[in-house]
């Protein structure tokens, strides 16, 4: 099994083709230079999502405006920055895509998904400030209740399972 589809193709230290196979029994297959030895890992991306608690214990959701997930509804979320503090990503990813600020209360869970590259930590979090709408990348924004979300129309499956997990009361304090 691949790590990853082929995509790199020559060695970044040494110009060589790369081959792809497994360095170990059980490995997963990845690019290797048999010229100079060097070895690709094609490392997971970590992205995070926050379930932002409201008024009236509703959470807020944007619908993507943007492929993966065109239409789909989602809770406000993206990738880590390198050297980028989780926590600190959490909150800017929030304000971006909801104009909300928020006070992370706990982590919900961390999904990761077989052949699947980003690895999705979700946060749950009390809105602080702040007034919800959408952006450049959302082509709305809404509050829902539990028995209101729109189940069928969520964009990802990290996104159903998280916000199930939230609304089972699935959460690790941020102080424990």
């Amino acid at each position: 099994m691949l790590a990853k589809a082929p995509t790199h193709q020559f060695c970044s230290r040494c110009a060589h083709p790369l081959v792809y196979k497994a360095l170990k029994v059980g490995e997963l297959v990845r690019p290797v230079c048999e010229e100079c030895g060097f070895v690709v890992y094609l490392d997971p991306k970590v992205s995070v999502g926050t379930i932002i608690r409201g008024a009236e214990g509703k959470v807020a959701l944007v619908r993507r405006a943007i492929e993966p997930g065109y239409g789909k509804w989602v809770f406000p979320g993206g990738y880590v920055d390198r050297g980028e503090e989780l926590l600190a990503a959490a909150e800017r990813e929030v304000w971006e895509e909801s104009k909300l600020r928020i006070r992370i209360d706990g982590l919900v869970n961390i999904y990761s998904y077989p052949g699947r590259i980003p690895v999705i930590i979700v946060y749950a979090a009390t809105q602080i400030g702040g007034h919800l709408a959408a952006d450049d990348e959302s082509l709305d924004a809404r509050w829902f209740s539990e028995s209101d979300l729109p189940w069928e129309e969520l964009a990802f499956r990290s996104t159903l399972e998280g916000l199930r997990d939230y609304f089972r009361g699935i959460l690790h304090p941020r102080d424990a």
